[in-house]
């Protein structure tokens, strides 16, 4: 009698479809089987990480939030809430990205991006910058030091 092996795959629905997919081992999030999480990082279990996102160090993805596309969230960098990190968005330092935010450029340093607030394109928010409400940074915008931008909450 042969024994044979049953290779089983785990998938997991991104959004667009079943993809290879796995629960992280700190914390229960999913991850795409495409994506990097480091065994220091913290996804948790309504999280996901998706794509080809990297989440490195001891960052922390937590609540709904979601990585994706070629994002990168590394060092003590946090993104929770409802935020969509996405793009080519690169998130680090010890930089927050809450509530319902969406980030494709950069934020880093001591940086918080909260509120419905979008950071896109080559934007960077970097320092002890601030964004928040419903503001929009986009371009090849930059706000850093202890900059302050807000939209209409």
């Amino acid at each position: 009698m042969m024994n044979e092996r049953v290779n089983e795959m785990t998938t997991f629905d991104f959004g667009n479809g079943l993809v290879p997919a796995h629960q992280h081992s700190n914390g229960g999030g999913w991850v795409a089987d495409t994506a990097t999480v480091s065994e220091t990082a913290y996804v948790g279990p309504n999280a996901v990480v998706s794509g080809n996102a990297r989440v490195s160090g001891c960052a922390v993805v937590y609540d709904n939030a979601e990585v994706s596309g070629n994002a990168v969230v590394s060092g003590y960098a946090v993104v929770s809430g409802y935020a969509v990190v996405s793009d080519n968005a690169w998130v680090s330092g010890n930089a927050w990205v809450t509530d319902n935010a969406w980030v494709s450029g950069v934020v880093s340093g001591d940086a918080k991006v909260s509120g419905d607030a979008v950071v896109s394109g080559n934007a960077k928010v970097i320092d002890n910058a601030r964004v928040y409400g419903n503001a929009w940074v986009s371009g090849n915008a930059m706000v850093s030091g202890d900059a302050v931008v807000t939209g209409n909450e």
